[in-house]
């Protein structure tokens, strides 16, 4: 774990094993090293000359100083330059934080001080810039080693942080930093229970979980097992668990506001604990990851988590059904019709496309029974959203622009980011079908995967403001983005958290 501490000495009279320097792009050396160079390090100067250290994005230079007769490390880290000659890319930030943390742990730095700049620089207001700092750093440490016995394969997962601020700042960063924790560990546990194997996580010890997390956090929570999924006509939920032996879970989380009449968004979140494929089974290579497809069901509990703890204005409902789609001779077969809540009826042609299957009995009884003034859903949901966006946006597809409206800008505080895609009634009729009100894929005419299944889950909103968010892509195996590891992102914590803390 990341541990913190702020401080307003100069970085030079604070210990630690590294010292850390975030600098921009083209940066005046004499603004930052002056003091290094005439006290500990004469030919700084030079040797950055050297290194070409000059501030760009993803670089950085550590070299070993002696201070005290003790040896320490130096770290130099890129900001890049200004966006459009404004400020500094907050995502940089993030990123290079992130690397800092990976340093720290290839050389088994115990202790780091990092030297802040402004936040002014970054154009944003000190608690938002602590709550980013904080957030990262938790996120950076997160190390999924379980199951792994040789210590030396064990990274170091006790850092402390100081961090060097100016005075002026120091009340408010430190009260961005205690939210960041918040959110960090939050994120952390979604990641931890998607990287767990799906013999150790399955519907049942997720439900568990949560109902944990409301125990610990005073959240009142509702789990409904498969026996009273049944009495409530829970179509698709009850069809896709058929084919195991273990029983599927709704869980119903909900956090109530102090303000009275405050608003109530909905978060729904897709929770295969593992999937085969069912009767449609996947290739073998494909199903290596298939713990990951309860991601947006994580990501809502983990929401859950730390909205608790930050206290929003808005009442917030957290709905997670919960199953295994697994092949056996109770499975559910191509060619059956399904009944949903709501009394609609989907034609099933691929087993395998089972996620919207769940998500439609969550979403129509949430619509019903909460009466949500929003409703957000997260699944990784299609192949056809990764081979679209790839691992670095998620797709939006949505009945409200308003709400979209506040989706997209929670993805950009949270650094979680979307793209939207058109929700156009040419696509509509992909999903008819003759022997039921609607099929469980679309016609390959109309390919655009990803949007012919958000054309199904429409069917389940009524006429309540809905985002959906398909993050097949960002949930797991994320590369080249320094505070991840490979495994489990927990995508959508952070912007669910943002969406909820900035509801107006």
């Amino acid at each position: 774990m990341v541990s913190f501490a702020i401080t307003t000495k100069d970085i030079l009279h604070t210990k630690a094993d590294c010292l850390v320097f975030l600098v921009e792009k083209d940066f005046t050396f004499s603004n930052y090293f002056s003091d290094i160079e005439k006290q500990i390090f004469p030919g700084l100067a030079e040797l950055m000359k050297q290194k070409k250290c000059k501030g760009d994005a993803k670089s950085h230079l550590l070299f070993p100083v002696s201070v005290d007769d003790k040896i320490i490390h130096l770290l130099i880290i890129g900001l890049g330059g200004s966006q459009n000659g404004k400020k500094l890319s907050i995502e940089n930030l993030r990123r290079a934080l992130g690397t800092v943390i990976r340093i720290a742990e290839k050389n088994n730095f115990k202790s780091i001080a990092i030297k802040l700049p402004a936040s002014t620089k970054f154009g944003v207001k000190r608690d938002y810039y602590g709550k980013q700092i904080g957030t990262i750093l938790t996120m950076a440490c997160y190390h999924f080693d379980t199951y792994i016995t040789q210590e030396s394969q064990k990274l170091t997962h006790d850092i402390k942080v100081t961090l060097v601020v100016a005075d002026k700042d120091k009340q408010e960063i430190k009260k961005g930093i205690i939210e960041g924790e918040h959110i960090g560990k939050a994120v952390n546990s979604a990641r931890h229970w998607v990287d767990l194997p799906p013999s150790d996580l399955t519907p049942v010890q997720l439900a568990r979980n949560a109902q944990q997390i409301a125990k610990e956090n005073n959240l009142k929570i509702t789990i409904f097992d498969g026996k009273k999924v049944n009495e409530l006509g829970m179509g698709g939920l009850r069809a896709v668990s058929a084919g195991s032996d273990r029983d599927c879970r709704l869980v119903i989380m909900e956090y109530k506001a102090k303000k009275k009449n405050a608003p109530t968004i909905a978060f729904v979140g897709k929770g295969i604990t593992f999937d085969s494929g069912g009767l449609s089974l996947k290739p073998p290579a494909y199903m290596e990851t298939m713990k990951e497809d309860m991601s947006g069901a994580a990501s809502v509990i983990g929401a859950m988590e730390a909205l608790a703890k930050l206290k929003p204005s808005v009442n917030i409902i957290g709905v997670t059904p919960l199953s295994e789609n697994l092949p056996s001779g109770k499975a559910i077969m191509p060619g059956d019709v399904i009944r949903f809540y709501n009394g609609k009826t989907a034609e099933v042609k691929n087993t395998d496309a089972e996620g919207r299957l769940v998500l439609a009995d969550a979403l129509a009884y949430t619509v019903k029974q909460y009466k949500p003034d929003a409703i957000i859903d997260l699944a990784t949901l299609t192949g056809a959203c990764q081979h679209a966006l790839g691992p670095f946006f998620s797709g939006m597809l949505s009945n409200n622009a308003d709400f979209a409206k506040k989706v997209e800008k929670a993805a950009e505080l949270s650094g979680e980011r979307v793209w939207p895609l058109p929700l156009h009634d040419d696509y509509r009729p992909a999903i008819r079908s003759s022997v039921a009100d609607i099929s469980n894929i679309g016609s390959k005419k109309y390919m655009a995967g990803t949007i012919t299944a958000a054309f199904f889950l429409e069917n389940f909103v009524d006429n309540v403001p809905w985002v959906h968010l398909d993050i097949a892509g960002t949930a797991f195996n994320v590369p080249d983005i320094s505070y991840y590891r490979d495994g489990a992102t927990g995508f959508g914590v952070r912007l669910l958290v943002e969406l909820a803390m900035h509801w107006k």
